[in-house]
């Protein structure tokens, strides 16, 4: 029957990150926002256990019940100065993969589940560093809610902007 067409084709559109509900999340002030079925895990901020030698988007590690996970540094990874406060990130935690990595922001906000028709694709006008890792844009009453893909977001190493 096609009833059950519409149910696939919104899980469809959950999953590639262009509708249903998203954890959002700020970083320089900005708002961004991952598909809530993307997110394992939100932390408090967490001890951060350096790692030498680790890439410039990797801020090091830390110990979520037992398992050792990857924090990002997601403002380096969408091209962002660093934070002007010494406050440790908060962390969206997400699998990737066989591995779970820590997304550090500044904020963590609130599920949010935008209006479809808000949506637009990456306009012109995005950041290039945004663009590689967006799947695009809900334009709300007072700012933009940019949607992250996590998977293009932890192609780690693949970054166009140099540190």
């Amino acid at each position: 029957m096609t009833q059950g067409n519409p149910t696939m084709a919104d899980n469809h559109l959950n999953a590639s990150g262009t509708a249903g509900e998203f954890v959002t999340f700020t970083i320089a002030g900005q708002l961004f926002g991952v598909p809530v079925l993307a997110v394992q895990d939100v932390l408090r901020p967490q001890a951060i256990t350096h790692i030498p030698m680790a890439p410039p988007e990797i801020l090091g590690s830390l110990n979520l019940r037992g398992r050792i996970v990857t924090v990002v540094d997601t403002r380096h990874r969408l091209g962002l100065p660093k934070a002007e406060t010494n406050e440790p990130p908060m962390s969206i935690v997400v699998p990737h993969r066989d591995d779970l990595f820590s997304l550090a922001v500044d904020r963590v906000g609130e599920v949010l589940n935008p209006d479809p028709q808000s949506f637009e694709p990456n306009p012109p006008t995005l950041d290039p560093a945004w663009r590689e890792v967006a799947n695009g844009i809900y334009r709300l009453k007072d700012e933009l809610l940019v949607v992250i893909d996590v998977a293009r977001l932890l192609r780690l190493g693949a970054t166009a902007h140099a540190a």
